[in-house]
């Protein structure tokens, strides 16, 4: 019991290091570049929806070459060993702009860091991903890992979102990205060298790409989840990324009291993935997904009518409880994914599977990208220096409307997928009987 649960927290701590660089980067890179340095939301848009395709092309590539990896250190170690250095390497410097950069040469800049940094998430969280099906092979020992992860996740969103305008109003971006970066890197390699990887059978094939392709792209139940999740994901995504827009131009605060309102979200969401993952052990995934799902699509009406702090945490704290529940069981609907595809085809795939979910995920950028668009459409909101007349429902609309009908689509995608509620993964060779009991 003790190594089981020892087994647990090495592979679920990796959330925390995965989760601090990618949250600071994608929550304040708008309010960092657009608001603070000048650049315009049509060039924030150019580079999220740019950064879209490139994710596109490169997802399958990295997790096939994952899939397909052969050393005596296993095939995701490698890959995660080099990649985390990079990976902090480029976070730090999307934050520590030279401050010559104006115009063009700014866009440029934060344009390449930007796309360098999340194509190396990619490669991270891919690896990171393709690891939780193989090394837990029930459900219970998936839902209790995934629900102790999914704390650590959000302990690192309070970390690197709740509390990060409090620490760069006091030490600035850039240091406060190599905190955040080398913190995240320590533990991302703590996982990875302590994670114990199924050992790779001297009779086990390796996945070709273009049948691996082929066959993910006539899978509809990947396509289905993989919507779902895309939908739901740039609903989050925007929420955090306009949040801080939210309190500066909606509720006339100091940018310093955003930390509340991710508090609202985050600190309620730890406390209720415990509930979640209760809920999942008694009643099966699916249908807990989808309460899930409507849970946090209605939980942006109240936000919507927040006027004042008070009112904002409250409605904040109503969309901490649904998301809670959509991160319990995301993963658990990802998993079954590729549990389905390896006892069909008899390959192990779960790399290039969960690169293209990762990706399907990454689709957010064209959602946000839009949004942002919207509001320079609709709303006259260029930049911090050219906020347009209406600034604060320009805002609001960023937080609460966009979002709430992302979350009606997600959860309309929900009820095109389903599966036997009783099945249990499939056998992999080099797992000893007694390790499935996780």
């Amino acid at each position: 019991m003790k190594a089981d649960k020892l087994k647990s927290f090495n592979y679920a701590i990796g959330m925390f290091g995965t989760s601090i660089p990618i949250n600071m980067l994608k929550t304040y890179a708008a309010i960092f570049y657009v608001d603070r340095l000048g650049l315009t939301t049509v060039q924030l848009a150019t580079i999220l929806f740019v950064y879209t395709f490139i994710d596109a092309l490169d997802n399958p590539v990295y997790g096939f070459l994952s899939d397909r990896t052969r050393t005596k250190w296993g095939r995701r170690r490698p890959w995660l060993v080099i990649g985390t250095p990079l990976l902090v390497l480029g976070f730090i410097a999307f934050y520590s702009t030279p401050e010559f950069l104006a115009g063009n040469s700014l866009f440029g800049y934060a344009m390449l860091f930007y796309i360098l940094t999340g194509t190396l998430d990619s490669v991270i969280n891919a690896n990171y991903g393709a690891l939780f099906p193989e090394l837990f092979r029930t459900d219970a020992s998936r839902a209790a890992t995934n629900a102790l992860r999914q704390a650590f996740q959000l302990v690192a969103m309070i970390i690197s979102i709740a509390l990060t305008p409090i620490v760069t109003g006091a030490i600035g971006y850039g240091p406060t990205a190599v905190i955040y970066g080398v913190l995240g890197g320590a533990v991302i390699l703590y996982m990875a060298l302590t994670a114990r990887e199924v050992e790779i059978h001297v009779d086990e094939q390796k996945p070709d790409l273009w049948r691996s392709l082929k066959d993910l792209f006539t899978n509809r139940k990947f396509w289905m989840a993989g919507f779902t999740n895309a939908f739901y994901s740039a609903a989050m995504s925007l929420v955090l990324a306009s949040l801080p827009f939210f309190v500066k131009y909606t509720l006339q605060i100091p940018d310093s009291q955003s930390t509340i309102l991710f508090a609202s979200v985050l600190i309620i969401a730890i406390g209720c993935v415990a509930v979640w993952a209760r809920l999942v052990r008694k009643y099966s995934v699916i249908p807990v997904w989808r309460i899930a799902l409507a849970t946090l699509a209605i939980a942006f009406i109240p936000l919507y009518f927040a006027n004042s702090l008070p009112t904002a945490a409250i409605g904040s704290a109503l969309v901490g409880f649904g998301f809670a529940g959509v991160i319990t069981t995301m993963d658990l609907i990802g998993a079954k994914v590729m549990d389905e595809d390896t006892r069909k085809y008899n390959l192990r795939r779960e790399g290039i599977i969960s690169n293209a979910l990762g990706f399907m995920n990454r689709l957010n950028g064209l959602f946000t990208s839009f949004a942002f668009y919207l509001i320079f459409v609709i709303f006259g909101f260029e930049s911090g220096a050219n906020p347009g007349s209406d600034p604060a429902n320009a805002s609001r609309f960023l937080l609460t409307v966009f979002p709430f009908a992302l979350m009606v689509i997600s959860f309309g995608f929900s009820w095109t997928l389903d599966f036997p509620r009783d099945e249990k993964p499939p056998e992999l060779l080099g797992v000893a009987p007694e390790a499935t009991g996780d």
